[in-house]
């Protein structure tokens, strides 16, 4: 497919310069190219309109020529936008073409920068900007050659007429009508601009320029040159820097769409087990003293009869429901993600053990009578079992102070250990879970994270065997189960 103008918009920009091969990226770059080269066109052809009143500050044999390569070249890269197209399947043959748009290209814009007088200005866009977005485009390594040729041409071209090498240049240096400075020659803009002052000014006896005769004559010139190169040069960078505005807000789009995909569930929207595994062990670790720390983890009843009765689809359909009733029941400081299957995690931190237990039952209610629709005559309700744990402060300043104990039991009495165990004892006598942490490195912190949340998880998963066990559809506390010395599970339960 050829590039159009109409693909130059915001969104399709995104698309086209991530979702296309190698062809079309090389046909857009082309493309371009042939509307930069019709930018120069247009200069040319507006010279020649106004020649009467601007042909005095250019060379006009010289612009002829140009006009008329400018013109061949404009005609080339509109034809190669549509060559390339062609080469989808040749790899060789799009490579040399490739080759061929960049070095005819750099070559045209090292020529450009010469007859025009060098401006920093074109030069600078040409040079950076131009690079940067052939980089995006075709093979990097064809784009770096060609940004070392250009500069190499930059070098030549600064440093030839300095030994006497004359090169041709479409500017003029004029101030008056005297054929004495009716002259041409190759400078830089800011040497031209400095050689027209100091001629101006020394042909005044006062050395001053009055504004008129040949001072106005000079400033127009200036003027036109200075139109030149911010018409040839502006509206490059402005398309450019629009270019890689486009570009950064699709990395950043595609930054949150990674974030969400590494964190969230596909199927359900909620957070996945590995996020949700995360969340928890944070909150853990930042609890507050003298805070209970609850968690349910609920398994949807026969779910496999569910999957072969009425098939995947409407399991699916099921998950994403009961996915719904947990968005809309619990606030951003409860953490609810799927543990995995049809098994859900949700975890309350600064939750006591009461509030949890009328947490999850309204849960457990909600769930068993929302309908969920085979089509919109039949439907079925599916029900869910629930074990619960709470881990009172008192509980986890026990679990952390043996964990910590016998860290440092296991390991030998070096000087580090023994200034590890005497920041312990300090913090043990203050009776705060947070002391403690502080008390372990980083490393040691997240493990006793990781190994308390596996804990967690654990008893209440015990509690939810239970439940499956008492015939589903309800809700069991692995507090009460510890009381009572019943928290173990059957072997081979079916899930």
């Amino acid at each position: 497919m050829a590039v159009s103008l109409r693909q130059l918009s915001f969104t399709e920009l995104s698309r086209l310069i991530f979702k296309w091969q190698a062809p079309e990226r090389a046909s857009l770059l082309s493309f371009l190219v042939a509307m930069e080269i019709g930018l120069h066109w247009l200069w040319c052809a507006v010279v020649w309109w106004q020649r009467d009143s601007v042909g005095v500050f250019v060379n006009m044999p010289l612009l002829y020529m140009s006009w008329l390569v400018v013109s061949i070249l404009g005609l080339f890269f509109l034809w190669l936008s549509r060559h390339f197209v062609t080469l989808k399947n040749d790899k060789e043959r799009l490579d040399f073409w490739q080759i061929v748009l960049i070095v005819i290209y750099s070559t045209y814009i090292g020529i450009e920068i010469l007859i025009i007088g060098h401006s920093s200005l074109v030069s600078g866009v040409s040079l950076v900007g131009g690079t940067m977005l052939g980089m995006m485009l075709v093979k990097r390594i064809y784009i770096w050659r060609a940004f070392l040729l250009q500069v190499l041409l930059i070098v030549i071209v600064n440093i030839v007429p300095y030994m006497g090498v004359d090169l041709p240049s479409l500017r003029e240096i004029h101030l008056t009508n005297d054929p004495v400075f009716h002259t041409h020659s190759y400078q830089t803009y800011n040497e031209a601009v400095t050689i027209e002052n100091a001629i101006a000014a020394a042909i005044f006896h006062t050395g001053t320029v009055p504004l008129n005769d040949g001072h106005e004559l000079h400033r127009n010139s200036a003027l036109f040159w200075r139109s030149t190169h911010m018409y040839l040069a502006l509206p490059k960078a402005i398309f450019i820097i629009y270019i890689f505005r486009t570009l950064l807000l699709i990395l950043d789009a595609s930054k949150r769409e990674i974030l969400n995909y590494a964190r969230q569930d596909e199927l359900t929207g909620l957070d996945n087990r590995r996020h949700g595994l995360g969340q928890m062990q944070q909150t853990l670790m930042t609890l507050n003293d003298h805070q209970d720390y609850s968690v349910i983890l609920f398994d949807l009843d026969w779910f496999k009869s569910i999957n072969d009765n009425y098939g995947h689809e409407v399991g699916d359909k099921v998950l994403k429901e009961v996915a719904n009733i947990l968005a809309g029941a619990f606030t951003e400081n409860q953490i609810i993600s799927r543990y995995g299957g049809e098994e859900f995690l949700i975890v309350l931190p600064e939750t006591g053990h009461y509030t949890a237990m009328t947490i999850a039952e309204q849960l457990r209610a909600d769930i068993a009578k929302h309908a969920i629709y085979i089509n919109p005559i039949h439907s079925f309700e599916a029900t869910a079992s629930f074990g619960l744990y709470t881990l009172t402060y008192s509980e986890r300043l026990r679990i952390i102070d043996e964990y910590i104990k016998s860290m440092y039991q296991e390991q030998y009495q070096d000087d580090a250990t023994r200034s590890g165990m005497k920041m312990y004892k300090q913090a043990r006598e203050t009776h705060s879970v947070m002391a403690l942490y502080k008390a372990l490195d980083e490393a040691t912190q997240a493990q006793v994270g990781s190994d308390m949340c596996q804990r967690l998880i654990s008893i209440a998963d015990k509690a939810l065997y239970k439940a499956k066990d008492r015939g589903r559809n309800q809700v069991v506390s692995a507090n009460e189960m510890l009381v009572e010395g019943k928290i173990d599970a059957p072997n081979g339960y079916q899930r």
